[in-house]
């Protein structure tokens, strides 16, 4: 999941390099923390979060084992 995400992000941003995706695991849920460069910010998350939205889609999508719901906070 943590491969999706980044190959989906540095696709859109300038500096993929300071791509940072953090993943806390817990009972029910998969929390994935993006963090980017700060001039990419408003390229991940796009007009009116639209960017944002589509790649939440995506990642939401994808199965994980033991049914656990995945999120994905941009920062």
């Amino acid at each position: 999941m943590k491969a999706l995400i980044e190959s989906i992000v540095a696709s859109l941003v300038d500096y993929p390099e300071h791509i940072v995706i953090d993943v806390t695991e817990e009972e029910s849920k998969v929390v994935y923390h993006l963090t980017v460069h700060p001039d990419d910010v408003g390229k991940v998350i796009g007009k009116n979060g639209r960017i944002a939205k589509a790649i939440r889609t995506v990642v939401y999508a994808a199965k994980t084992e033991g049914n656990k719901r995945i999120y994905l906070d941009i920062m």
